[in-house]
């Protein structure tokens, strides 16, 4: 089948689309745009219903409301085989019995492509590996593997290409590579990615877009340092990276700003940088936004400050140090503290206070009384007031 989309990629959009199961729905009236050429991540955790998406799109699924169009064609009804897609595993699903060039151009001799061989030799010219066409799938590394099995899917020239976790088998370094290739892969043959992972710092890498997913919908959509720096809901923010929320009445409000009472403390937000502005509000801040002060600091104008609070975890990881600081009333606040010197800033059991600058705030829409735990998770909070006990009576004792 010939299609119109040969030479470059076109545009996917999913119009209500619904998929049901036997006691639940997958994907609930989902909406979604992709522009043609873009590289588009679609990022959830376990269960959100990402994959379904990616296997309604391929039609390994039929959905149970709504349409599929790939470049204005509405291809619901139209078999796998018919459309102008490919798919890229985890898996990598090589012949092994082929060498390289011929797994590549298996697909294009099918069709009874003439020029089959030079078009493989381009496509593993383009993901670096023409040198070692004539070699085996077992002679090659994970890494080698997962680019043939590229280099065949973009071989064919679809219109769309349907990445499904194509790097969860490699290692981190590898992992990494492969995300800075893939994007210049992309970058250079201008097909459309749609990429399914639920590993954020490989969406964020690698995608102009990204739609995050949770419960068979899309929780907020937009480019990556967007939903990073401006999250609307506690889920983004908790799962995008990590978030501290706090949760209060609002006490006063201005024209550019909301200051909402948490615990006793005010906490101020520019009013453009929050989704709700009445009643009971939830404000967060990211870690590595906040500056960690052993002495109480003189209150400033644009600076928020929580505090005393006693720190009750130090843990090192290279670039950075995290603090857990259990402030009363409040909870527990997470710090990111670049390590520039040798050894922690401040030890287990130290007495802090934190500060952070309004414009790195942001109030999220989630109503009062969400279903979802805005503050540590539970074990953390648990294994944290537990320390802080053992931290107080040692002091006593002392």
């Amino acid at each position: 089948m010939t299609h119109k989309f040969d030479e470059a990629g076109a545009d996917l959009q999913l119009d209500g689309i619904t998929k049901r199961f036997p006691g639940f729905t997958a994907i609930d009236d989902l909406h979604l745009s992709i522009p043609a050429g873009s590289f588009f991540a679609l990022l959830g955790p376990s269960g959100c219903g990402k994959t379904t998406t990616l296997r309604l799109v391929a039609g390994l699924e039929e959905p149970t409301d709504g349409r599929v169009l790939i470049g204005g064609d509405d291809v619901t009804a139209t078999k796998p085989h018919q459309r102008p897609v490919n798919t890229v595993f985890q898996s990598y699903a090589l012949f092994p019995h082929m060498s390289i060039i011929e797994n590549v151009a298996f697909g294009l001799k099918r069709r009874g492509v003439k020029d089959a061989a030079t078009r493989a030799h381009e496509a593993l010219a383009l993901v670096e590996l023409d040198h070692l066409a004539q070699r085996r799938p077992s002679q090659l590394s994970g890494g080698q593997q997962q680019r043939v099995a590229l280099a065949r899917a973009i071989v064919n020239r679809p219109a769309l290409l349907l990445l499904d976790e194509p790097l969860g088998a490699l290692d981190l370094k590898l992992r990494r590579q492969m995300q800075l290739e893939l994007k210049r892969i992309q970058s250079e043959v201008g097909l459309t990615f749609l990429h399914v992972t639920h590993d954020q710092e490989e969406a964020m890498t690698m995608a102009d877009t990204v739609a995050v997913m949770n419960k068979g919908r899309i929780e907020q959509m937009g480019a990556p340092e967007e939903l990073y720096e401006l999250p609307r809901t506690a889920f983004v923010a908790t799962f995008l990276g990590q978030s501290n929320l706090f949760t209060g009445p609002i006490a006063t409000a201005s024209a550019s700003s909301i200051v909402v009472d948490v615990a006793g403390r005010r906490l101020e937000v520019p009013r453009d940088r929050a989704q709700r502005h009445t009643g009971e509000v939830t404000v967060g801040v990211r870690p590595e936004k906040l500056l960690l002060h052993t002495e109480e600091p003189a209150p400033a104008a644009g600076v928020n400050i929580l505090g005393p609070g006693r720190v009750v975890d130090v843990s090192f990881s290279g670039v950075s140090t995290t603090y857990l600081v259990a402030v009363p009333g409040v909870g527990v606040v997470t710090v990111f503290a670049q390590n520039m010197v040798f050894g922690p800033v401040v030890n287990e059991g130290a007495e802090v206070w934190v500060s952070w600058r309004i414009e790195h705030g942001f109030g999220l829409s989630d109503e009062p009384g969400a279903a979802v735990r805005f503050d540590a998770d539970a074990d953390t909070e648990s294994i944290a007031q537990q320390r802080l006990q053992q931290l107080e009576a040692e002091a006593e004792g002392a």
